[in-house]
């Protein structure tokens, strides 16, 4: 495993994905490639999970108090997501797609911010879901936060005006199934690459870990790209230490 920790060294690397051999490029990005666009990872000590316990999704829909307290969240995540913009890591995923060289971006996160970056919704698998809107929980049908705050605001959990059912923003909470379909398109993307990138993932969180190693065991290169240490290291050919937007600023050049 080679190890690079300088800015220099770590963008002349990065610099062959969009010119190098690979042809089918995978990503995973975390909450490291989203931090350096001002939104906290909410998981670290100091983030909101550290300060209000996140809210079961079973609660979310047997209890009134709990569904206004994971508004009240949303709100408050809501404030983030509006004040980031994408960086250069996010504006980078964009470019390669776009050079047909990265065929599926598998993402933890959901701020929308590779949306944001233009980056093609057929080819993004969110499988955390989205918090930057709302569906009904009984017909699918999506809302907008936005419109929702003065329902919250008078103390009313918001429902579907077709349906009636409850509304609910499209993050998988903590407790509710995961989304089969976006796990089993990223399991395969991830059987099918020749390179998997992590970005920004400290590949704890399950079933997302999972992935790297069915890329390695398809015989696909691994680089990862996070600030810290991750269990899947040693499965990795390089690794790369640098900031995520630093390390990417000059991509496009």
């Amino acid at each position: 495993m080679k190890c690079i920790d300088t800015l220099p060294e770590a963008q002349r690397f990065v610099a062959q994905f969009k010119e190098g051999s690979y042809r089918q490029i995978v990503a995973l990005t975390g909450a490291g490639i989203s931090t350096d666009s001002g939104i906290p990872d909410f998981r670290s000590p100091g983030g909101i999970w550290s300060k209000r316990q996140p809210v079961q999704y079973q609660d979310f829909v047997a209890d009134e108090d709990s569904r206004l307290e994971d508004w009240d969240r949303r709100f408050e995540m809501m404030d983030y997501f509006a004040r980031a913009k994408p960086n250069a890591a996010h504006l980078a995923m964009t470019s390669l797609a776009q050079a047909g060289k990265l065929h599926c971006l598998i993402t933890q996160n959901v701020d929308g911010l590779h949306q944001r970056a233009g980056f093609p919704e057929d080819q993004l698998v969110e499988i955390h879901g989205n918090s930057t809107f709302a569906t009904c929980l009984s017909c699918g049908a999506r809302a907008e936060l936005e419109a929702q705050k003065p329902i919250v605001d008078a103390g009313q959990s918001p429902r579907c005006p077709d349906c009636n059912g409850l509304l609910k923003a499209a993050v998988i909470s903590f407790g509710q199934q995961m989304p089969e379909m976006e796990l089993e398109r990223a399991a395969e993307a991830a059987a099918a690459c020749d390179l998997f990138l992590v970005l920004g993932s400290s590949l704890v969180v399950h079933p997302a870990a999972q992935l790297p190693a069915i890329a390695v065991r398809g015989g696909a290169d691994l680089v990862i790209l996070n600030g810290q240490e991750t269990p899947l290291d040693s499965y990795a050919s390089t690794v790369i230490r640098t900031l995520l937007a630093q390390t990417f600023a000059r991509f496009g050049e």
